[in-house]
């Protein structure tokens, strides 16, 4: 029987790369992988330790208007982050509002330019 070990990657559907690459990369830091196929759309690969975000500049086929305010009500990822407080402090100066999680963990939510909902979940290893 087969076991499911881990998730690879994640993709976004975004409408601009450059962008989506100031937020992923810019603001969250995201290593990007330099050797990216050609596979006949703009888009990115961004390196997690062993996992992937994939950014596809594609046709959208979602609304990104009326989504939920708080991420945690739409589909969404979660992150691991060291450190809260840095991220709180990068998205202020960066001007992208967020939400802090109704759970009572310390965690926030976020969405990228192209209305993708983030969580950002504080570990402690």
């Amino acid at each position: 029987m087969f076991k499911i070990s881990a998730i690879q990657h994640a993709s976004f559907i975004i409408a601009d790369l450059e962008r989506a690459l100031d937020f992923y990369h810019g603001v969250l830091g995201m290593a990007i992988v330099p050797d990216r196929p050609e596979l006949g759309y703009p888009g990115a690969w961004l390196q997690i330790q062993q996992q992937q975000i994939h950014l596809l500049q594609l046709p959208n086929p979602d609304p990104v208007e009326g989504r939920p305010q708080h991420g945690g009500r739409d589909r969404h990822v979660a992150f691991g982050i060291s450190e809260l407080d840095s991220l709180l402090a990068r998205l202020k100066t960066a001007g992208i509002t967020y939400t802090l999680s109704r759970s009572g963990r310390r965690a926030l939510f976020c969405r990228d330019p192209d209305g993708n909902a983030l969580e950002f979940i504080e570990t402690t290893d």
